[in-house]
């Protein structure tokens, strides 16, 4: 297992990342800063598929081999194969953060032998050589996307512990995501332009930004500009979850943390993070991490 750190120098902006190779599979983790918005291109001749995740700000993505472009908001998913890959990127927004994974053309065809119909058709095609993207609707990045993409970046594993930790999370990682697929096209879109895409994505920024204190959902959908019931529909609709669950969520992962980094009692994150008493706080830990706050903190 490798880890490299990488910058890249633009002429308005930098590029800082953290890339992992295990096994010839390859994750990278990206945060571009730009002092105004530009464009910049990107090519590669490695023959493999690639998972890309963007993780925040808007840009359009345009893709040579495909003879498309696309115009991508902060949080959305796909997978793509070319032999050769030549990208440009315009960017929408002054900071742009991506997540992506490389797999070996082989090992991919590997994992996915016994995939779904739509996962193993792309398979074929890679098999072709052909130019191909998994969908042509990007998928949107729900909370157990976010959370693996997290745990990848927060790894504080060394060795070979971290080279399974790291091979077992890309695995996952395409599983999710070609569910999201299957699940997407099963359902009609109620959300149906990027503007309203952008204010529902703001609406997950903001709970992300206030997990300890939230405002309502009244507060919530005039500070984005969009009534309650196209906030509550379309939230679900892009993360599949409601924006409660969805809070909820994040405070037991944000606990988790606490107990891993941090001297503070589960009494004391219970009270900080908002639950009605340390015995609701006990039980909903246990039922989502499947161990209680003390044996977590016990048992690290």
């Amino acid at each position: 297992m490798q880890e490299t750190k990488e910058q890249r120098d633009f002429e308005n902006g930098v590029r800082i990342s953290t890339i992992w190779e295990c096994d010839g599979i390859k994750l990278g983790h990206s945060v571009s800063k730009f002092t105004e918005l530009t464009s910049f291109s990107g090519s590669s001749q490695a023959d493999v598929v690639r998972m890309h995740f963007g993780m925040k700000g808007d840009y359009k993505f345009t893709y040579k081999q495909l003879d498309a472009s696309y115009d991508l908001l902060g949080g959305h998913h796909n997978i793509m194969y070319s032999k050769e890959f030549d990208i440009t990127v315009e960017s929408k927004t002054l900071e742009i953060e991506t997540f992506g994974i490389q797999f070996p053309v082989q090992l991919f065809i590997q994992f996915t032998q016994n995939a779904s119909d739509k996962l193993k058709r792309f398979a074929d095609d890679v098999l072709a050589g052909k130019s191909v993207m998994l969908s042509d609707r990007w998928g949107a990045i729900d909370f157990g996307i976010q959370n693996i993409i997290q745990q990848v970046i927060d790894c504080s594993y060394s060795g070979e512990l971290k080279h399974m930790f790291l091979l077992s999370k890309s695995v996952e990682l395409l599983v999710l995501c070609a569910d999201a697929y299957d699940h997407a096209n099963r359902q009609e879109t109620f959300i149906k332009n990027n503007a309203d895409k952008e204010k529902i994505i703001a609406v997950r920024d903001i709970i992300n930004e206030r997990v300890i204190d939230p405002p309502s959902l009244t507060q919530i959908a005039r500070m984005v500009g969009i009534n309650e019931f196209k906030l509550k529909k379309g939230f679900k609709e892009t993360f599949s979850n409601t924006v409660f669950g969805y809070l909820a969520e994040q405070r037991l992962y944000l606990a988790q943390r606490y107990l891993k980094d941090t001297d503070k009692t589960a009494a004391e994150i219970s009270m900080e993070l908002g639950f009605a008493t340390p015995q609701h706080f006990n039980n909903a830990f246990k039922k989502r991490f499947g161990v209680t706050p003390f044996t977590l903190r016990n048992n690290p």
